[in-house]
Formats: structure tokens, C-alpha cells, sequence
């Protein structure tokens, strides 16, 4: 019984896959027909791994025999595991050493990603083989991945266009760890006066406080590709997974962020803060101030110097606009009263384009000029619009309700809202009544 326990134990989880696959390896080896490993396999960390796996296996192996020697098993018994051990031991390290051949014959002729990708790359494929990603990809029709499939092709994958948004640079980002965020408001009110020498010194009034709560809700995404699709891709499917994932995350807080109506978690987005909008009674500050730009469907060069110099100093340090890319070619081309562009190009890497002289942000989100819009948005916006993240992005691995899918239901909980109304200004494309 004893003999049948060192036989039959699992090894530890992390050893057992390596060492059935390098024993499954040694009788296939004999027949002559191991492939050569992959001509881009990193040598030193596959290596590594071997070695590392090899040895906890071994000591595995000598603390079983120790235990056994310490129990009631017959001599027999003790010498015959003994011997298995050995035979088992000795053949991995037969399969380890031609192993090694191969892959230094695979490395020299030539290719190979450094080990950091090559590292990066494995785990999320491992990840994903055995608990993560995105769409129905299967090794059929060539628009769900058909081109993916062990063949010769061009192993990128060329995505269709998605603007992503700089919201989260130039916007307050909290991380919370409750449902809600609350945030406290003073607003002012305590009163002063004069006295004299001896008069009496009465109460004056006392500030008053006043409270707003951030919601977070949850976005996600619920992809899926068959096993057979995860096993034979040669692309490197996992990091285009991953990225696919993130950038249609991005793109769907950023709406928000901008339009958001608060339906089911979603933030309450910037505009909807504005004078005469749903959310203007919403802040203990008020709306945020708009201002006209004296044309009914269309912006001034004047309106936006108005919105400039309508904000308030303290607040203008930090300012920055944000329009999106059709608005900003209507503005590139504005002239001040003296024949000087409104727009300065940046001639310094990493640093935007300014408007009479404040920072200017491309974001897609915001909308066009058009009549009673609002595409123009200036201030403050680190004191202006905070973004609440409830916890980072998260990914489940289902391969058992939609066989033979397998489902990576990935979830991303956050929220979001005006944080400061008076830090910002909102452009309008109508006519002062």
C-alpha cells in the first residue's frame, strides 16, 4: 500500500505537468519523432523552467522515499520504489538533456523574442489555456479567425480605429475600495464684523456643509473563443485580446465621462452638469457656467476668449480645453482682433498644442458644433471631474456554460462625476436672448 502511495501521490501542481510531459517526451524521443521546438523559444528561460521543475520533482521524489523508510513498509517494498523513483528520475533527466540539445540547435538557427516578451507572452497564454479575452473566435469563417490557424501568414493583427480618449490624464482618478465615494463640500458662510474695544462679541453665522455621493457601477465585456482556436493560434492572440478588451473598456468610460445619465452604475457625465441640464441642481456648487458664442449653430474667436477669461483666476493655473478633432480645425483656424492664431503649435515632445496659451486635448467623446451643442469645454478638470475606481479589471474564465466556448466574462467597476462645477466652463453654440 505503501508502494502504491509513492507511485500514484500527485507531485506538487506546479511540477506535475512538466514532469508528465517530459516522460510522455522520453518514449516519444526513442521513436524518433520529438519536434524541434520553436526557432523564437528563448533558451535561458525555458531552461530555467526545466531546471527549476526538475529539481522540485527530484526532491519530491527523495521526500517520499524519506517518509517511506520512516513507516512500516517491508524492506522489499522500500528497495522496489526505490528503484521505480530512480528509473522515473532518470529518464526525465535523459528527456531534459536532449531537450536542451534542441533547443540550442532552435536558438542558433536564429530568431527569437527577448525573455521579458517571451515571459509576458506565456503566462497570458497560460492563463488563458487554463483559466482567459474577447469575441467569438473560432477556427472556421476567416472574419471570426479563420486566418489564425497553423499556416504561414503575417502574424499581426491590424485592429480597426478606436480614439481613446486622454480623460483619464487630465481628470482626478480616486481609488476606493466601497460602492461609494462621498465627497464634503463647505459652502462658506461664516460671517464677521467689526467691533470695538470693549463691545461685545456676538455669535456670527457658521459655515454650512453640504455632501455628494459617487456611485460606481460595473461595465463589462463577455467574449469567447473555442479551445481549438486558443491551442492553434500563432498570432500573439493573447496580447490582442488583452488590448481589445482594455480599448473598448476605454472607449465606453469615456463616453460616459463626457454624456454619461447615470442609468445602471454608468457615471454621470460632464455635460450633463451644464446650465439647464438634467444634472445642473445635482452639485452643492450649482451648474457649470456656459457662455454663448453669439452665433446659433456655430463658435466665435471672441466666445472662446469670453469662456477664457469668465473662469476664475484661481482656477486658471491648471486649465486646459478639451473639444473634439472637427472643432479643433474650426478653431486652428480663428484669428484674434490683431490677426494672431487662437492656436500655437507645441514644439516640445510630449507637451500639447495650446490655445491663447492653455493646453488643448483631442477628445473624441465630445460633440460636434452644431446648434444648442456644447463642443468646447475649459478649466481646471484635476478639480473639476472625478473618476472613482472601485477596483481594477477583472477576468472570470467559464469554459463549461457555452461549450465549446470558452467565455471570458471580464468586469471593470468604477464611476464618476463633477467634482467642482465653478473649476470649469462649458462653450455654447447659441445666441445671447
Amino acid at each position: 500500500m505503501q508502494k502504491a502511495m509513492i507511485l500514484s501521490a500527485p507531485v506538487t501542481r506546479s511540477v506535475k505537468g512538466m514532469a508528465l510531459a517530459m516522460a510522455a517526451g522520453t518514449h516519444v524521443m526513442k521513436r524518433g519523432m520529438v519536434t524541434a521546438p520553436r526557432a523564437d523559444s528563448d533558451v535561458a528561460a525555458v531552461l530555467k523552467d526545466m531546471k527549476d521543475s526538475f529539481k522540485a520533482f527530484k526532491e519530491d521524489q527523495d521526500k517520499r522515499i524519506h517518509e517511506l523508510e520512516k513507516s512500516a513498509a517491508t524492506p522489499a517494498d522500500i528497495v522496489a520504489a526505490k528503484k521505480e523513483s530512480a528509473d522515473l528520475v532518470n529518464a526525465l533527466q535523459t528527456t531534459v538533456d536532449d531537450l536542451v540539445l534542441q533547443l540550442a540547435a532552435g536558438q542558433m538557427n536564429g530568431g527569437g523574442r527577448s525573455p521579458e516578451a517571451k515571459a509576458n507572452a506565456e503566462a497570458m497564454v497560460a492563463f488563458m489555456r487554463t483559466e482567459e479575452i474577447r469575441a467569438d473566435l473560432k477556427k472556421s469563417p476567416d472574419s471570426n479567425g479563420g486566418y489564425l490557424v497553423p499556416t504561414e501568414w503575417d502574424r499581426t493583427i491590424t485592429d480597426k480605429l478606436h480614439e481613446i480618449s486622454p480623460l483619464r490624464q487630465i481628470f482626478r482618478v480616486v481609488p476606493t475600495s466601497k460602492a461609494t465615494f462621498s465627497r464634503l463640500y463647505n459652502l462658506k458662510g461664516t460671517g464677521a464684523g467689526w467691533v470695538g474695544e470693549e463691545d461685545t462679541r456676538g455669535k456670527t453665522n457658521t459655515a454650512t456643509f453640504g455632501s455628494l455621493e459617487f456611485a460606481t457601477g460595473e461595465m463589462y465585456a463577455n467574449p469567447a473563443a473555442t479551445q481549438q482556436m486558443l491551442d492553434d493560434a500563432e498570432t500573439d492572440l493573447e496580447a490582442w485580446l488583452a488590448e481589445e478588451v482594455q480599448e473598448t473598456f476605454s472607449t465606453t468610460e469615456n463616453a460616459a465621462f463626457i454624456a454619461g445619465d447615470g442609468a445602471k452604475g454608468k457615471p454621470f457625465g460632464l455635460l450633463t452638469y451644464a446650465t439647464g441640464a438634467a444634472n445642473a441642481t445635482k452639485h452643492p456648487f450649482g451648474a457649470i457656467l456656459t457662455i454663448n458664442s453669439e452665433s446659433a449653430a456655430d463658435i466665435t474667436a471672441d466666445a472662446i476668449i469670453d469662456v477664457v477669461y469668465d473662469l476664475p483666476a484661481s482656477f486658471s493655473s491648471g486649465a486646459s480645453f478639451i473639444m473634439n478633432r472637427k472643432t479643433l480645425r474650426k478653431v486652428r483656424k480663428m484669428k484674434d482682433g490683431d490677426g494672431n492664431y487662437l492656436w500655437e503649435k507645441s514644439f516640445q515632445a510630449g507637451q500639447p498644442s495650446t490655445i491663447l496659451g492653455y493646453p488643448v486635448y483631442e477628445v473624441a467623446e465630445m460633440p460636434d458644433v452644431a446648434a444648442n451643442a456644447l463642443p468646447i469645454a475649459f478649466g481646471d478638470f484635476k478639480r473639476g471631474y472625478l473618476i472613482v475606481d472601485r477596483k481594477g479589471v477583472v477576468i472570470l474564465r467559464d469554459p463549461y456554460t457555452n461549450k465549446p466556448y470558452v467565455q471570458f466574462y471580464t468586469t471593470k467597476r468604477l464611476g464618476g462625476g463633477v467634482d467642482n462645477p465653478e473649476a470649469m466652463r462649458l462653450l455654447k453654440c447659441a445666441v445671447t436672448a
